[in-house]
């Protein structure tokens, strides 16, 4: 197993990602597993108020979110490391709702599951990430990238107002909105800013949908709007299925919503549906001096930031589209220095990252309505 730190004692001082501006704390069960860092849990009526933000304007706030910029004017290049570092035996959990699809098409049928974090920063500005759903014990459960949840940079949460909408498209939450309860990140991704744990697991509420609105023009504001229960996430679109302590040099696709413009300015993507790229990883763990990497995964992709937190799926299938959640979207490289990021990478899931899933897969949510 990597020992890239010293653990601090669980009850240190730093104020980490959390949901409604509350800082990351160690738990009690934190003191036997001291791998992951908790929010303090969302109430529910502060959670309807979540939504109802979102919900305003026909959506308004969510058109305005921007991708979070990761810096993809100066990307750095990926070396080879070694081989990935195993802590304990490879393991898998299934993925649930698979849908068979009787289509013919070669086209790959993208995953029900796919969608965009959304949330305020303490700037105010609004933004979003790619996420998926993810199976959990109650089917409550969205995986994303650990700075989706925590902004290492500005040592502050990125959490309030945080909700997950899947299938998202133009404003549209087809399945409902699901506004996050408690988020999970690992250790040493919130105290030491390591990316190689950058990924996090949020536990949400059961999702909501419009049913009556008492005010039909622009000025909307909030407790304008109704909204009634959509049901749990993973019931409505199913669950990934998760993996760790895996191979390298396995077939993955991978799954987001690029917009950023390429370092030479091309932009080839509009952030508006996700996009899909298919390959092989590394056959050794990769570095990255910029952000202090050591055992990334990379893979060979065109997709930029706005892909960040999308899922790595391992033994995806088309058909059902169900596949095992093995890794999500981190940075974005140009190997061949042409001005064009044609390799991203992700940490690599071992059983650290196992036990930061097992807490929050723990938490139970419940309906707002």
């Amino acid at each position: 197993m990597k020992i890239k730190h010293t653990l601090a004692p669980i009850g240190g001082g730093l104020a980490a990602a959390a949901l409604l501006g509350a800082s990351l704390a160690g738990s009690a069960q934190a003191t036997a597993d001291p791998h992951w860092k908790s929010s303090e849990s969302v109430s529910a009526a502060n959670a309807k108020a979540i939504a109802q933000f979102w919900f305003e304007n026909n959506g308004a706030a969510l058109e305005a979110a921007t991708y979070v910029e990761e810096d993809t004017t100066k990307v750095d290049k990926l070396t080879s490391t070694g081989t990935a570092t195993t802590d304990t035996k490879a393991g898998s959990v299934a993925p649930t709702g698979t849908t068979t699809s009787t289509s013919k098409s070669k086209n790959v049928n993208l995953p029900k599951t796919i969608g965009k974090v959304f949330f305020v920063d303490q700037d105010g500005e609004k933004h979003w990430c790619s996420a998926t759903s993810i199976q959990g014990k109650y089917a409550n459960l969205v995986a994303t990238a650990g700075h989706c949840v925590y902004d290492t940079a500005n040592d502050e949460q990125l959490m309030d107002n945080w909700v997950f909408v899947p299938g998202y498209y133009q404003g549209k939450a087809p399945w409902g909105i699901y506004v996050g309860k408690q988020a999970f990140v690992h250790y040493d991704y919130s105290v030491y800013e390591d990316y190689d744990r950058d990924y996090g697991f949020v536990s949400v509420y059961n999702g909501v949908t419009i049913s009556k609105s008492t005010d039909t023009d622009s000025r909307k504001h909030h407790g304008s709007i109704e909204v009634e229960d959509a049901g749990r996430l993973g019931d409505n679109v199913g669950g990934q299925g998760i993996s760790w302590n895996q191979p390298l040099k396995k077939a993955h696709y991978v799954f987001g919503y690029p917009q950023a413009a390429h370092p030479d300015g091309n932009k080839p993507f509009t952030g508006v549906t996700p996009k899909w790229c298919y390959g092989t990883t590394t056959a050794k763990t990769v570095g990255s001096a910029a952000k202090k990497i050591e055992e990334h995964v990379g893979l060979k992709c065109s997709m930029t930031a706005g892909a960040d937190g999308g899922p790595w799926l391992l033994k995806y299938s088309s058909a059902k589209r169900t596949g095992y959640l093995n890794g999500v979207t981190s940075s974005f490289y140009d190997q061949d220095e042409n001005d064009r990021v044609d390799y991203i990478s992700s940490p690599y899931f071992d059983g650290e990252t196992y036990s930061v899933y097992t807490a929050a897969s723990a938490v139970w949510s419940g309906k707002l309505v």
